[in-house]
């Protein structure tokens, strides 16, 4: 399917998790891995990935119903519009603000997942002390990714 609006996820990254949409972090990245799924220019990139559950089942979207609206070629303002008219769990400003803290702060919580990240961290930048977060690392590995220096 052909998507004017689809970034082509095998020549750059999705945006960065920390770039909101509505007080929603993570949400843009979500809305660019979907799209590339779409035009079939996903790449590495997992639409409804386990970050990206974290925000359907805080907003209660189904994630194949924002698929189609996503197919439909509206842009991230609609989008927007749609899961605010669509969610299941209504939000108020204060409680996507301290859920996008929330997400934007969180680390690895047990030892599978720390296993995961720090292989993860070991293959992009072993170097580098100043990644703790989820979002640092996927900051890191897309940079990594797509021939950046760490």
């Amino acid at each position: 399917m052909a998507l004017n609006n689809a970034p082509d996820l095998t020549q750059r990254p999705p945006r960065s998790p920390r770039v909101r949409l509505g007080g929603y972090v993570t949400l843009p990245r979500m809305l660019d891995k979907g799209r590339a799924l779409l035009a079939g220019k996903n790449g590495e990139y997992n639409y409804a990935c386990p970050m990206d559950q974290r925000f359907l089942e805080f907003t209660g979207i189904d994630p194949d119903r924002l698929k189609e609206q996503l197919a439909s070629g509206k842009g991230d303002v609609a989008i927007l519009d749609w899961i605010q008219k669509n969610a299941r769990h209504q939000r108020t400003e204060p409680e996507i603000a301290a859920w996008s803290a929330w997400a934007e702060r969180r680390a690895p919580s047990d030892a599978e997942s720390r296993a995961y990240f720090n292989d993860l961290h070991k293959k992009a930048a072993p170097q580098r002390e100043d990644i703790a977060t989820w979002f640092d690392l996927l900051d890191l590995d897309d940079y990594v990714s797509f021939g950046g220096v760490a």
